[in-house]
C-alpha cells in the first residue's frame, strides 16, 4: 500500500512537470474536457509569464527614472495614472475579444474566432486614434489637473510620448486576448518578452545617451516603451497572419461584419466602462497623493508599482478563469466553468498569500532599490505594507472578474467597480486622509478596503449564477 502512494504520488509530480513544460512549449490541447488543474496550469503559467512582463515595463523605467531623481519618478507615478486610461479601454475591447473567441472555439467554430479576432483589431485601430490625439494635447493639462508641481508637469513629454503610441499599447493587449481566448496563450507570452526585452536594452540607452543613443531624459523611457511594444505588436501579426495556431486571421475578416462587430461592442464597451471606472479611482486616488507632495506621491508610486508586479502576476493567473469558462460554456458545460473558478481562485489565494508576506518582510529592501532617498523610502515602506494586506482578497475578486468577463458578462463586474471604488475607496481614502487627519496612510487603508468590499460582492453574484446563461 505504501509502495502504491509513494508511485502515485511520483506519478503525480511527473505529471505536474509534463503539464509546466507543456504549458511553455505551447502543446495544443482541448480544454473543454480533461483535467482542469493541467487546463488552469497551461494556460496560467504563460499568462503570469506574460504580465509580469508587462509589469516589468514600469519596473524597469522605474529603476532607471529613478536615478533622475523624485520629480521624475512623480513624474511617472501622475503619468502612469493617466495612462491607464488608454489600458483601461483597451482591456475592455479585449474582453470582448476573448470572450467572443474562446466562445467560438468552445462552439468548435475556428473560423467565426478568426473573424471576431479581425473585427476586434479593427475596432482596436479606429479607438486609438482620438486616445492618441487627446492624449498628445491634453497631457499638460492632465499633470496640472492631478496637482502636480510644476517641476513634474514640465515632464509633460513623457506622456505624451505614452499616448502617442497608444495603438501599439491597444493592439498588444487586443491581440494577446485573440490568443488567450483560443487557448494559445504561450505566444500572448513570447510577445510580452519580447517587448520587454527590447525595452530593457533600450530604456538606459536613450535616457542616459549610453553609446550611439541620444541622451533624451525622462522622455527617452517613453520612447523605449513604445518601440518594444511595437516590435512585439509586428510578432503577434505574423503568427496570426501565418495560420499555424487556433485563429488565423485573413484579409477578408478585417471588412466590416456588422453582426460580428455588434455583438463584440456589446460586450466591450461594457467592459471598458468597467475599467474606465477602476482606472478613474486610481487617478482619484493619485489626485488624493498628490496633495502630500511629490516626496509622498513617489514613494507611493514606487510601492503600487511593485505591487503591480505581484498583481499582474496574479491577473495571469485569473485569467485562465476566462478561457476556461468562455470556452467551457461554448461547449454546453457550464459546471465545468464553475468548478475551474473555484480551482483558480484557491491558487491564486495561495500566490498572493505568499507574495503578500514577501513585501510585508522585505518592504525596506524593495523599496531603497529604486530609490536611495530615505523619506521616499519611509512613505514606500508603510504603502507597501497596507496594500501588501489588501491584496490578499484581490485573489478571489480577480477571479471572479474574469469568470463573468469570460462568459460576457460585463455588467456585473462594472457595478461592482463602482460600489467598491467610486462609493468606498475614493470617499472613505479622502475622509481618512484629509478629515480624520490620517494623511497617506488614509489612503493606504481606502485602498486596502476596497479589496475586501469587492471579493464579497463578487462572491455574492457569483453564486447567482446568471453568468451562465449570457450569450456572446
Amino acid at each position: 500500500m505504501a509502495e502504491f502512494k509513494k508511485s502515485e504520488s511520483g506519478a503525480s509530480q511527473k505529471g505536474i512537470w509534463q503539464a509546466v513544460w507543456a504549458s511553455l512549449r505551447g502543446t495544443q490541447e482541448d480544454y473543454t474536457s480533461g483535467s482542469l488543474s493541467r487546463a488552469i496550469t497551461l494556460l496560467a503559467i504563460p499568462m503570469m509569464l506574460e504580465l509580469l512582463m508587462e509589469s516589468t515595463f514600469t519596473l524597469v523605467d522605474t529603476y532607471f527614472v529613478g536615478k533622475l531623481g523624485a520629480e521624475a519618478v512623480a513624474t511617472t507615478g501622475l503619468s502612469g495614472a493617466l495612462i491607464v486610461i488608454v489600458f483601461a479601454i483597451a482591456i475592455g475591447l479585449s474582453i470582448g475579444a476573448t470572450a467572443t473567441v474562446a466562445r467560438r472555439i468552445g462552439e468548435g467554430d475556428n473560423e467565426g474566432a478568426g473573424i471576431a479576432a479581425g473585427q476586434s483589431v479593427v475596432a482596436a485601430v479606429l479607438i486609438s486614434i482620438p486616445v492618441s490625439v487627446a492624449g498628445v494635447m491634453l497631457s499638460p493639462s492632465m499633470l496640472a489637473w492631478m496637482g502636480g508641481s510644476p517641476e513634474v508637469v514640465a515632464g509633460w513629454a513623457y506622456p505624451a510620448m505614452l499616448f502617442g503610441g497608444s495603438v501599439t499599447i491597444f493592439l498588444l493587449f487586443l491581440n494577446n486576448a485573440i490568443f488567450r481566448g483560443a487557448g494559445d496563450a504561450v505566444i500572448a507570452m513570447r510577445a510580452l518578452w519580447l517587448a520587454n526585452i527590447l525595452n530593457c536594452i533600450l530604456d538606459p540607452c536613450l535616457i542616459f545617451g549610453w553609446g550611439p543613443f541620444p541622451e533624451l531624459g525622462l522622455v527617452g523611457a517613453a520612447v523605449a516603451t513604445t518601440i518594444g511594444r511595437a516590435v512585439g505588436v509586428g510578432y503577434q501579426f505574423v503568427v496570426l497572419m501565418r495560420g499555424d495556431q487556433r485563429v488565423r486571421l485573413r484579409w477578408a475578416y478585417f471588412a466590416l461584419d456588422a453582426p460580428v462587430m455588434k455583438k463584440l461592442l456589446r460586450i466591450s464597451v461594457t467592459g471598458m466602462i468597467q475599467y474606465c471606472v477602476a482606472t478613474a479611482s486610481w487617478i482619484g486616488v493619485a489626485t488624493i497623493m498628490a496633495v502630500f507632495g511629490s516626496v509622498a506621491l513617489a514613494g507611493y508610486t514606487i510601492a503600487t508599482r511593485l505591487m503591480m508586479a505581484a498583481i499582474m502576476v496574479s491577473w495571469g493567473l485569473s485569467q485562465a478563469t476566462a478561457t476556461l469558462v468562455g470556452q467551457s460554456l461554448g461547449a454546453h458545460k457550464p459546471d465545468r466553468a464553475e468548478r475551474a473558478v473555484w480551482i483558480t481562485g484557491l491558487y491564486n489565494l495561495a500566490l498572493l498569500g505568499v507574495t503578500s508576506i514577501v513585501f510585508w518582510v522585505l518592504a525596506r529592501p524593495m523599496i531603497s532599490f529604486f530609490t536611495a532617498d530615505e523619506p521616499v523610502i519611509a512613505v514606500g515602506i508603510e504603502a507597501l505594507r497596507y496594500l501588501a494586506v489588501g491584496q490578499i482578497f484581490a485573489a478571489y475578486s480577480m477571479v471572479f472578474s474574469s469568470a463573468f468577463n469570460g462568459a460576457g458578462d460585463t455588467d456585473t463586474p462594472t457595478y461592482i467597480n463602482l460600489v467598491s471604488y467610486w462609493i468606498f475607496e475614493l470617499p472613505v481614502a479622502y475622509w481618512l486622509a484629509h478629515i480624520v487627519g490620517w494623511g497617506p496612510t488614509g489612503v493606504y487603508v481606502g485602498v486596502a478596503g476596497s479589496g475586501v468590499v469587492w471579493a464579497s460582492i463578487g462572491y455574492v453574484c457569483f453564486r447567482k449564477g446568471r453568468w451562465k446563461t449570457r450569450t456572446v
